[in-house]
């Protein structure tokens, strides 16, 4: 890309501030709200707009006047080809590195420069960064299955409450008739679980209240894992227990985490079939390091052998209605990490085919540091 001899591009801001005239480059960024690359026939970079540097990770003193392949793959081919075939290349989606080892989808289109004489004189490469869009659209999707959500959880909700009343009237009718108190307390605790689960289903439809009062992780973790102990030692799975954190005090509402856990407990039971291995483990991170700029966390991990989870569905587990098994509903794992949000935590998945899959949550500790 080349200027009219004599001419240099000026401004009235540049003469009446005494700066030094705009280079064609500068004047093109000023211009152009877009990300563009240009180059010569000999592939140097001679144009590059401030966002073609947020795409690429480059900076202007990077990029200009350096070779094309500075630039990240496959920049450097669709520049190439361009100049070689002497045709442009119209929207091409290609993937660019980004921070942590993400990837972000661009559309690219180039064009052909020519000289006086009508010979290539270089390439233009113009691009448009996609991810926001693609979000808007994922976003509208889960909006659009959320809503569908709330319809089916108010129908549910009331004809599953209505049950309710004649189960329990069952079911203090066999606790008077044996009055084993252990097997009360359990009975009574898991009647007053479902309840809370029923009332989950309605989450999605609108804000959830969650009751907030101290609980003691390891407490839960053992009571979780005891109601899901025939479960395992049926199918012979192995139980490794790990509980390091200490403190291991948050605020939270037992039954709303408890219904996570057991979901988490559950997926992996039916990931691993028999003579598997379910690790459950704790730690305590506290405040200052990288993952607690806020306050320290309770870590929890858990961990099974099973069959593991294909990568194209990794993106889709927490997804409404999405699910892999036969008889499954798709909102198990959904409503876990509504929970876990709700508790100001996070909660990631890390698995792979035939090697098992990795939940961790993060939960903020109820402990006071110095």
């Amino acid at each position: 890309m080349s200027r009219m001899p004599g001419f240099t591009p000026t401004s009235a801001q540049d003469r009446a501030e005494g700066r030094e005239p705009a280079s064609f480059p500068q004047i093109l960024d000023r211009c152009l709200a877009t990300a563009m690359i240009a180059v010569d026939h000999e592939r140097r970079i001679t144009a590059f707009t401030r966002l073609a540097g947020e795409l690429t990770g480059l900076s202007e003193e990077q990029a200009l006047s350096q070779p094309s392949t500075v630039l990240p793959a496959p920049l450097p081919e669709l520049l190439d080809n361009t100049l070689r075939h002497n045709e442009p290349i119209e929207d091409r989606h290609i993937l660019l590195p980004a921070a942590g080892g993400v990837q972000f989808t661009v559309r690219v289109s180039t064009a052909v420069t020519r000289r006086g004489d009508g010979s290539a004189g270089g390439a233009v490469a113009v691009l448009h960064d996609l991810s926001p869009a693609r979000h808007l659209d994922d976003n509208l999707r889960r909006l659009d299955r959320l809503a569908s959500i709330g319809t089916l959880s108010a129908s549910m909700a009331h004809e599953i409450k209505n049950a309710m009343v004649a189960i329990k009237t069952f079911v203090d009718l066999l606790i008077r008739k044996n009055q084993d108190s252990a097997l009360a307390d359990v009975v009574g605790r898991e009647m007053r679980r479902i309840d809370s689960i029923v009332s989950q289903m309605l989450r999605f439809a609108g804000p959830a209240k969650p009751t907030f009062a101290p609980v003691r992780l390891h407490q839960l973790l053992d009571e979780s894992l005891n109601l899901v102990q025939h479960h395992l030692e049926g199918r012979r799975i192995k139980l490794s227990r790990d509980f390091r954190a200490d403190p291991d005090t948050l605020r939270g509402d037992v039954y709303q985490l408890q219904q996570a856990f057991l979901n988490l407990f559950f997926n992996a039971l039916e990931a691993m079939g028999s003579n598997g291995e379910l690790k459950v483990a704790t730690e305590f991170l506290p405040a200052g390091g990288q993952e607690t700029p806020r306050g320290p966390l309770l870590r929890v991990t858990v961990c099974d052998t099973g069959v593991g989870i294909a990568p194209e569905h990794l993106e889709r587990l927490f997804d409404p209605f999405f699910t892999t098994k036969p008889n499954g509903t798709g909102l198990g794992l959904p409503i876990t990490r509504r929970i876990v949000q709700e508790h100001q935590g996070a909660i990631t998945v890390d698995s792979e085919l035939n090697q098992g899959t990795t939940f961790v949550l993060l939960l903020p500790s109820a402990a006071r540091q110095p």
